[in-house]
């Protein structure tokens, strides 16, 4: 599995038999240009967890320019639908659906959710994804929950991604929490640095992480992990 960082909350993530984006803000954000070319962004299923602007920016580009199929919440496929694509799939909380790549369950988050424009966007999201020999949890923007202790007792993750930028999500200190309800030491950081609110201390964040035993990954926006 190839996991591509593409800046805030937004990844590529290659299974090997599928291509999947999570959460596409590429153009608007700074940090991403001249290291991220959107139309270089392959995917056939675009994830999104809800409907802030800095997680569907290039949602309606990057959905026309790959024909891929958009997930998220009854909302989103309905806003979506109205945008002039048709290839989605609704899924709303404690539902799963097989696809070619594997399982998507969705799950809930602690955050607020709307579309640029102003309109509802249903409530905020998380995706755990379960393929052929990976499973993880994509928590989207997310304060710290007691649910979150629900997954241990349906899935055993590899790995997981949390927000750690403090202000709009959790903080590093709490992504850790976190990390022990969800009973997952290998953790990919996201939502950070991207704009004023939520720059952070990079080597403040690993030492949470590694003074309670886990390891927190701190993504470089156009580079690449493999698991």
């Amino acid at each position: 599995m190839k996991i591509t960082y593409l800046g805030h909350s937004c990844f590529q993530i290659d299974t090997g038999k599928a291509k999947l984006v999570f959460d596409p803000f590429i153009r608007p954000n700074e940090l991403a240009k001249g290291k991220v070319d959107i139309d270089k962004v392959e995917a056939d299923y675009i994830l999104v967890s809800h409907g802030h602007e800095d997680h569907t920016a290039d949602l309606v580009y990057l959905a026309k320019k790959t024909g891929a199929k958009v997930l998220g919440s009854w909302e989103l496929h309905n806003w979506v639908n109205k945008q002039g694509i048709e290839n989605t799939h609704p899924l709303n909380f404690g539902g799963s659906w097989e696809f070619d790549f594997g399982k998507v369950t969705y799950f809930q988050a602690l955050h607020s959710s709307s579309f640029g424009d102003g309109s509802y966007a249903g409530s905020a999201g998380s995706f755990i994804v379960t393929t052929y020999d990976h499973c993880f949890y994509f928590a989207g923007d997310t304060g710290l929950f007691q649910d979150m202790k629900l997954i241990p007792m349906f899935h055993e993750l590899d790995f997981a991604f949390l927000p750690i930028g403090d202000n709009f999500t959790m903080d590093a200190e709490q992504a850790v929490i976190a990390s022990d309800f969800i009973r997952c030491d290998e953790i990919i950081a996201m939502h950070f640095d991207t704009f004023g609110f939520i720059k952070i201390d990079k080597e403040k964040a690993t030492k949470s992480f590694e003074n309670m035993g886990k390891n927190l990954i701190i993504p470089e926006i156009g580079k690449s992990i493999e698991k």
